[in-house]
């Protein structure tokens, strides 16, 4: 059976329904995005690499509040160095004059601090760098490598983009009383320990604290070098920067991946689309793309059927066009050597019979243009048209018994008998009236004198199956195709030449195509001599 053969062939328009489900999830989202001019401007791929590295760049700002880590370094740091001064002072109070330069020289040491010691009248009278070898030096940045210099570039552009409060640099007073060093006479006046902060030449921190010792108005100044702040600080950073750098590095790549496989097909599409437009390569191939089962090989297998059908079309109204030529220049060749010759001719007979020709050809012509309007505008119709639910054993009663009115079905009786469910299909009702009202034509044509012809309605509850049988000379097997090509028409001898355009079949084809049917010829299933149509349409729920 036909309609076997139609469902049994694959399709490739039923891929996975969830891929638009995917697709109208994130539609919300796309005409957000749209929203925003400048995003509209950009190519696929730098969307991707956007969406996929601006997450990255923001967990790169990060470094720049590395900033807060440092502060909170130094704020400890600051807590330590005024804790340091006042043990160191509260050591140094009750010890003598020997005592307190060894003390001075072993926590300086072991603290890597310079500790300094002013009289009450605001001399230096110790210092640990002078009663022993230094505890640190101030690294001078002229002598280091560029890799110091680059640090040290990074850090004043942190600063600039964080907007660091400013630190006074470190500068050694060329005097040894206590009135050159401010935090040495804070201390002094208020008695209480004072902290100070300042850059060294490496801009790394400088931290001096001073605080009274005891009561004789001596005062300590210890001074510390955190380079190991600085360090700190920049080790994180330098992580952080490396962790940042390989995994945007990796979603470069990625994205670029990603991009590779949404982009190159979907330029393949595009450039293949704008081929099939322009019309330069008539046998261009959309690729269709049967490995991917994801969006883009849903849409390139829809271009792809989008493009066959559209050659086909286009195919299509080639042909009719030049077979609407071709059928139209008959019956006007003979039209017009009617007419030219009607002048000539004195003979009442033959002028008689010219003007019947001229007339018969001017009807031909009238019904080939009314054929033709109509299977041209079948299809734009059945796009606009509603469907509904059509009862097809009333819609055949009702036909067959509106012929027999018009006389139209001659001498031949019209049986109808109906098996199975209801056979209601959703449809036009005007155009699936037209597909009867061409099968019964055709049957009646082809039926001898007082014939019956059988019209047969079964419903399996999947498919609506009407056959018309006849008992005339029958269809051969290898031409059951050709009778529904468009002004294919092999009449009985009875019937004046061009009282058929060959075109109903071909119209009643096309609108059971339209709704989703089979049509098509076979022999009696009897096996008694004549032709049976065979029609099939989806039943409706």
């Amino acid at each position: 059976m036909a309609d076997d053969t139609a469902a049994s062939e694959p399709s490739e328009k039923s891929d996975d329904p969830g891929g638009a489900v995917r697709v109208l999830s994130f539609s919300g989202l796309n005409r957000s995005l749209e929203k925003i001019s400048w995003i509209g401007r950009l190519s696929l791929t730098a969307r991707i690499l956007v969406v996929n590295i601006l997450p990255l760049a923001l967990l790169g700002g990060g470094i720049f509040y590395l900033d807060s880590y440092r502060e909170q370094l130094l704020s400890e740091r600051y807590k330590l160095a005024r804790i340091e001064a006042q043990i160191t002072a509260e050591a140094l109070a009750g010890a003598s004059r020997s005592r307190q330069e060894a003390l001075l020289i072993q926590i300086g040491k072991e603290q890597r601090m310079r500790l300094r010691m002013f009289d009450a009248d605001g001399r230096l009278w110790a210092d640990s760098f002078a009663l022993d070898e230094p505890a640190f030096v101030l690294a001078d940045p002229n002598e280091q490598g560029w890799e110091q210099d680059f640090a040290r570039m990074l850090d004043r552009g942190v600063d600039a983009i964080v907007s660091a409060r400013p630190v006074p640099d470190f500068v050694e007073p060329e005097s040894n009383l206590a009135e050159a060093w401010p935090v040495l006479q804070r201390a002094r006046e208020e008695g209480v320990s004072q902290i100070e902060l300042s850059q060294a030449p490496d801009r790394t921190p400088v931290i001096t604290a001073a605080a009274p010792v005891g009561l004789q108005g001596s005062t300590l100044m210890t001074t510390r070098n955190a380079v190991d702040i600085t360090e700190s600080v920049r080790s994180a950073r330098q992580t952080l920067g490396v962790a940042v750098l390989l995994v945007l590095l990796s979603s470069i790549l990625l994205s670029l991946f990603l991009a590779r496989t949404i982009v190159m097909p979907l330029r393949d599409l595009a450039q293949a689309a704008v081929r099939v437009r322009q019309g330069r390569d008539r046998d261009v191939e959309v690729p269709r793309l049967p490995q991917r089962r994801d969006e883009i090989g849903l849409l390139a297998r829809a271009v792809s059927d989008m493009t066959s059908g559209l050659r086909n079309r286009i195919d299509a109204v080639d042909h009719f066009a030049a077979d609407v030529a071709h059928e139209i220049k008959n019956p006007l060749a003979s039209l017009r050597s009617a007419i030219e010759s009607l002048p000539r001719v004195e003979d009442p007979d033959v002028r008689t019979k010219l003007t019947d020709i001229a007339t018969h050809d001017v009807r031909r012509i009238d019904r080939l243009v009314s054929e033709i309007s109509d299977a041209s505008r079948i299809e734009a119709e059945m796009s606009r048209a509603k469907l509904e639910r059509i009862d097809m054993a009333a819609l055949v009663r009702a036909i067959i018994g509106s012929r027999e009115d018009r006389a139209e079905n001659r001498d031949h009786r019209i049986s109808l008998s109906v098996h199975g469910f209801a056979p209601r299909v959703l449809g036009i009702g005007a155009r699936l009236e037209r597909v009867v009202e061409n099968l019964l034509d055709n049957a009646v044509s082809f039926s001898p004198p007082d014939a019956p012809i059988e019209v047969g309605i079964s419903n399996d509850g999947r498919d609506i199956c009407l056959t018309v049988c006849d008992e005339g000379p029958g269809i051969p097997e290898e031409a059951r195709e050709k009778v529904f090509k468009r002004f294919h028409s092999v009449r009985p001898d009875s019937e004046d030449f061009g009282q058929h355009s060959g075109l109903g079949l071909a119209i009643a084809r096309t609108i059971v195509e339209a709704h989703d049917g089979v049509l098509y010829a076979d022999a009696r299933p009897d096996g008694k001599r004549g032709a049976c149509l065979c029609l099939y349409l989806p039943a409706a729920e």
